[in-house]
């Protein structure tokens, strides 16, 4: 059976457990349910976490593109990395190239923080690739980064 039929909201034939969307969103949110406490115990929330991960790859980088990699409102993470500056985990500065952009790098704390969050949400993370094959988790990945390359415009 073709379960694509039922996945699709403009069918009769709809179920919502068969609809990608409702399955990705049913893992996100318990995925953060799971992290958060963790975080919250080292003095993070979800939004700082993302932050953190995100420039725990590349950073600095300008506000857009944090917004963009952890697909959050440029006003929204606007407001998040301000907090954050506050709170000593970031450092706001004007692009050298750019003045409009506002550049985002991890203070001291801010890393200190990064490793603490890694730390603590590294056993969740091992917990849910528990039974997933090397081939099974790079297949995941390449499924769920085609899902999402569709929906670019």
């Amino acid at each position: 059976m073709d379960h694509r039929r039922q996945g699709d909201p403009g069918t009769a034939a709809f179920q919502v457990e068969r609809y990608p969307f409702f399955l990705i969103n049913r893992l996100a949110s318990r995925y953060n349910a799971t992290i958060e406490p963790r975080l919250r115990a080292i003095g993070l929330d979800i939004p700082n976490w993302r932050v953190l991960m995100i420039l725990g790859e590349h950073a600095p980088r300008g506000v857009r593109d944090i917004a963009e990699a952890a697909v959050i409102p440029l006003s929204t993470m606007t407001r998040i990395v301000q907090r954050m500056a506050a709170a000593d985990l970031v450092t706001l500065t004007p692009s050298a190239d750019d003045a409009r952009v506002t550049m985002v790098a991890l203070t001291a704390t801010g890393e200190s923080k990064l490793a603490e969050a890694r730390h603590a949400t590294s056993p969740i993370y091992q917990q849910v690739i528990t039974g997933l094959s090397a081939r099974d988790f790079d297949r995941l990945l390449t499924l769920l980064d085609r899902v999402y390359r569709n929906l670019e415009g």
